[in-house]
């Protein structure tokens, strides 16, 4: 048992100065196997705390309907098995490049503008989920003989709002469920952040990747006591599909760190090791000042040109990190723990059975919605991951005219006739070819990721406007769910019927299988895809998430535990066109290379 209180000028253990030394590590992204490993390497690296965020979606997919809450109660176990202190964000909201920044679709769709607002049927939903989540909090605080020191009340709400009245009602929640270290709030370091995000009797932190001392003059503006601390050093940063990497050079990442312990701080090194967006749980974000334009989703590696890596490797900026925190240790630093092994030699996974989308939807899909007036949203028809199928019909007969979307969210495959016609875009949403009636058209539509930062938090999935044929809405849309959730469920596709498989260019879902030998708990693979274009790819039934062949992307992240001795299954469904009938499979790819660049934002 022991007290952590907010002292004027430190941190205090029982009323001895201390200074926090985090990293951000979340358990949703790393296979629960390997969370030891990863957590030795905290503190190998120096750390002596991590902190975690927690994805309301992923632990409340419908209303009141609660999956493995308990998966936060063992991480921080395992935190303390490691001698590490817990730092714990539970939100409602995160970001955290995280599906819709935590925040359940189910929640955004039936309350749209009022997310993150006082408003009581919102903050009702808020209490039920605290009410499930935070028993695993409160029984591994510190003064319980837990690792947990601090709790985040909401996340960098001063980027988004200035509703002193519902900060003071989150954190009123975290108290009235038996929260008693103390609460925080984390921002960026700008005046109106700070006086949107920061109460009174909370404990303001600040989120930068450079310039601590002028971060921490602006902090002391609004705080004038109390310790420092930057919440989230961003030592790295994420990458979108379709964009070049930006990698931080260690060197500079390093001598940022030794800015701000020298300034007296503590400090959350984020990412310390950033891991995966598993089974399609990718975010996006917007372009633009005010992050309203351009639509940029996220990509599944989580990286983060972290100085841990994806596959939980030691980095040169993991060296240069250690560098500098060790000056800072109470003794020697712990040893590094054995690196973790790949693949011994490279392997194939023949993709000799397929079946046609149709099919897949068939055995995998909801009950296909009666025809409607307008073609209903993801949020509507209760999909958080997946896709789903429309079909309209143009009425004929009528000579040809454009056909189009309009809030097409976010990528649609357009077949006219059940001849692919095109694929369509927010940006370009007409097909090239007019379209003459009668005909029936179907659109297979994807939701890239929900928006998880700015103005745009929540908006809606799927055609949330309607299909034109030239300035004619065209009525009487049927759709019909294929969710991701599907393939999560034991013995998934043992109802697809799978025949040979098709060539290059199919869409459908392959399926294959590969053998590999003197695999153990701490294995791992990368999976590329030669020619393919866009889908998402399982092993052994594990969601590795999506894959696109835009890049920067290329190798999906295999976790060891996920494998297994003798024959593997892979599962692999295409959106827009296969490539060669195989997978390739490999001990891993080498860190990421790019761009270097200074991370200020």
């Amino acid at each position: 048992m022991a007290d952590f209180t907010v002292g004027d000028d430190h941190f205090r253990l029982d009323g001895k100065p201390v200074r926090l030394l985090s990293g951000a590590l979340h358990y949703f992204r790393v296979h629960e196997a390997q969370w030891d490993h990863r957590l030795s390497m905290l503190r190998a690296m120096g750390l002596n705390c991590v902190e975690t965020y927690v994805p309301w979606n992923l632990h409340e997919p419908r209303p009141g309907r609660f999956q493995d809450v308990a998966a936060l109660g063992r991480f921080l176990d395992a935190a303390q098995r490691a001698g590490l202190w817990a730092i714990v964000r539970p939100g409602p909201y995160i970001c955290a490049e995280w599906e819709n920044g935590g925040l359940p679709a189910w929640v955004t769709g039936r309350f749209g503008r009022w997310v993150r607002s006082r408003d009581a049927e919102y903050l009702g939903a808020v209490e039920r989920w605290f009410t499930a989540l935070l028993p695993q909090v409160v029984q591994r605080q510190i003064s319980r003989g837990g690792p947990v020191v601090m709790v985040q009340a909401e996340n960098e709400y001063g980027s988004f709002g200035s509703d002193q009245v519902y900060l003071r009602r989150v954190a009123g929640m975290l108290r009235d469920r038996g929260v008693t270290v103390p609460l925080f709030t984390s921002d960026g370091p700008e005046d109106h952040m700070l006086t949107g995000g920061s109460i009174p009797g909370l404990l303001a932190t600040a989120n930068f990747g450079s310039g601590a001392r002028e971060a921490f003059e602006v902090l002391r503006r609004h705080q004038p006591k109390g310790p420092l601390m930057c919440m989230e050093f961003w030592c790295g940063w994420f990458e979108h599909w379709g964009a070049e990497p930006v990698v931080r050079e260690p060197a500079q990442a390093a001598e940022a760190l030794r800015e701000i312990l020298e300034c007296g701080a503590s400090v959350n090194i984020y990412m310390a090791h950033g891991g995966t967006n598993f089974a399609g749980w990718a975010g996006a974000n917007r372009s633009g000042p005010l992050q309203d334009q351009g639509f940029l989703p996220t990509v599944t590696s989580y990286d983060y040109d972290a100085p841990i890596d994806e596959y939980g490797r030691p980095t040169e900026k993991f060296r240069l990190l250690r560098e500098v925190l060790a000056e800072y240790a109470d003794g020697p630093l712990p040893d590094l723990p054995p690196e973790p092994a790949g693949l011994a030699v490279p392997v194939r996974a023949e993709l000799t059975e397929w079946a046609p989308l149709d099919a897949v939807l068939e055995a995998l899909g909801d009950e296909e919605r009666a025809p409607s007036g307008v073609p209903p949203t993801f949020e509507e028809l209760g999909v958080e991951r997946g896709l789903v199928r429309y079909r309209v019909g143009v009425p004929g007969p009528r000579r040809p005219y454009e056909l189009s979307v309009t809030g097409l969210r976010d990528r649609a495959v357009v077949y006219v006739n059940g001849v692919r016609e095109g694929v369509l875009t927010e940006e370009n949403s007409t097909l090239d070819e007019p379209v003459a009636g009668p005909a029936e058209v179907e659109l297979w539509v994807e939701s890239l990721g929900r928006v998880n930062y700015g103005p745009r938090l929540g908006e809606p999935k799927g055609i949330t406007g309607g299909v034109r044929h030239e300035r004619q809405y065209l009525h009487g849309v049927r759709a019909r769910a294929l969710r991701l959730d599907a393939f999560e469920e034991p013995g998934a596709v043992a109802g697809v019927a799978f025949g040979s498989a098709e060539g290059a260019g199919a869409t459908g879902l392959f399926r294959g299988t590969f053998e590999v030998t003197g695999v153990d708990g701490t294995g791992h693979a990368g999976l590329e895809l030669p020619g393919w274009t866009r889908g998402f790819v399982w092993v052994n039934g594990f969601g590795l998430g999506r894959y696109w062949s835009v890049g920067a992307q290329r190798t999906l992240y295999v976790p060891g535990p996920v494998l297994r001795e003798g024959v593997n299954e892979v599962w692999v469904l295409e959106l827009e066109g296969a490539g060669a009938p195989y997978a390739e499979l490999g001990p891993g790819v080498p860190v990421r290379t790019g761009t270097p660049g200074d991370v200020q934002v």
